[in-house]
């Protein structure tokens, strides 16, 4: 089973269509909840008396609120697959694209901090959820690593360890500067977008083009 469908599998309990409303209230309700409190403070039964269903209805689509968070972070995890898309392609000034790439994944977590911080959540006590994190890093990291490979290939990166092991570490990077943002930890995103950027022109092309 690819990365993707593991991901798919674990959002949904069925093969359902996305634009049910029942289901689109359960998530609607759940990112209102997430407003107001911590994933663990905030039960099925609150759930779904918000949205107006019954508990039986929440896990016709969900198995537990944990993997309902995956739903709401499709989101990002589209987002996180174009910064890829954009990363790999290799086009352009690296040190740019790098930036517009890490941009990018801010972005993203800016725009809902409080189901990121329910993801991390999710992903630390959920074996479900994790797998499904661990799948998506898995598909980015062998995209990055085979760009990285390319770019060695043809004489635009410098030679360096191996380049999945690179990719991942690189990737660990991300997730723990994305982590310390959405938690409110220093540096400041500007300062962490230049390190970030920094690290990853370094390590895969010898500096700052």
């Amino acid at each position: 089973m690819s990365e993707e469908r593991t991901w798919a599998r674990l959002v949904d309990r069925r093969s359902v269509n996305r634009g049910d409303q029942r289901r689109s209230a359960l998530l609607q309700a759940l990112d209102d909840l997430l407003r107001e409190k911590t994933l663990d403070q905030v039960n099925v039964a609150e759930i779904s008396r918000r949205a107006g269903v019954t508990r039986s209805a929440f896990y016709f689509y969900f198995e537990s609120k944990a993997t309902a968070v995956l739903a709401l972070m499709t989101g990002l995890y589209d987002a996180a697959s174009d910064a890829t898309d954009l990363l790999v392609k290799a086009e352009g000034d690296p040190g740019e694209r790098i930036r517009q790439v890490l941009d990018s994944l801010f972005d993203s977590v800016d725009a809902s901090p409080h189901t990121y911080r329910a993801l991390l959540e999710a992903r630390a006590a959920n074996p479900q959820v994790r797998e499904g994190w661990d799948a998506g890093r898995a598909e980015f990291a062998g995209m990055v690593a085979e760009m990285i490979e390319r770019e060695r290939a043809a004489g635009h990166a410098t030679a360096g360890p191996d380049a999945a092991g690179l990719a991942a570490v690189l990737l660990d990077l991300n997730d723990h500067a994305l982590e310390r943002h959405v938690l409110g930890g220093e540096p400041p995103r500007d300062q962490h977008v230049d390190a970030l950027t920094h690290v990853w022109m370094t390590s895969i092309y010898g500096g700052i083009a």
